[in-house]
């Protein structure tokens, strides 16, 4: 039993298979935003909801996969924490289909989407490289950096923002003139995105840069 213990903490355990179900995900998502269907000759159907005009059956698909995408991202790190899971190839790899599902998304979204503006995934894109940076160093030296409290909030408001994104702001869209809480969300999280950009690099800075 022990050995089994050892073998599921460094091989492909629960966790690390969850990861892995998102990062295709991610590239199924990525595929159906980017391939050009039209010209494939592939047409995806539209509907009218309730008033909300050319709802794409192709950007409902997406939305689906990105919310079970996003519910993946915080079951596979609590069942690996909760039971000791936590392995060098889920770290990678869980940080490597988040940025696929989530920046490459925003990429996307921004080109066909009007309110989401292109600096926003700029900001975000950024933010993440400085951040990674910011750990990589530390991790080197020895530090764990935790990650933050507008971080965490980041992900969430995000990842709400894109859903909703993708669903047409439904069911917020019936009420009035339509609250824009899928912009709302995504324009928290890029504050969000910031400040946690801004505590990540004052709190570590002279660890970083100091010679020891």
């Amino acid at each position: 039993m022990e050995e089994k213990n050892k073998k599921e903490k460094k091989g492909m355990n629960l966790p690390n298979k969850i990861t892995c179900v998102r990062l295709v995900i991610s590239v199924v998502v990525l595929l159906l935003l980017c391939i050009p269907w039209g010209d494939l000759g592939v047409t995806f159907k539209t509907y009218s909801i309730y008033g909300v005009e050319n709802v794409s059956l192709r950007y409902l698909i997406c939305g689906v996969l990105f919310l079970i995408g996003s519910v993946t991202d915080f079951l596979d790190g609590y069942i690996a924490r909760k039971y000791n899971l936590v392995t060098d190839f889920g770290k990678v790899m869980d940080a490597i289909a988040d940025k696929v599902l989530v920046n490459g998304v925003l990429i996307v979204l921004a080109y066909e989407v009007p309110t989401i503006p292109l600096a926003v995934p700029v900001i975000i894109i950024t933010r993440d490289i400085i951040v990674d940076s910011i750990k990589m160093a530390s991790g080197n030296k020895g530090k764990v950096v935790a990650a933050s409290w507008p971080g965490k909030i980041k992900t969430i408001c995000m990842m709400i923002g894109v859903t909703l994104t993708f669903f047409y702001n439904i069911p917020f869209a019936f009420i009035g003139h339509g609250i824009q809480l899928d912009s709302l969300f995504i324009y928290v999280a890029t504050i969000m995105s910031i400040i946690s950009g801004v505590q990540y690099y004052l709190a570590n800075k002279d660890f970083i840069f100091s010679e020891v």
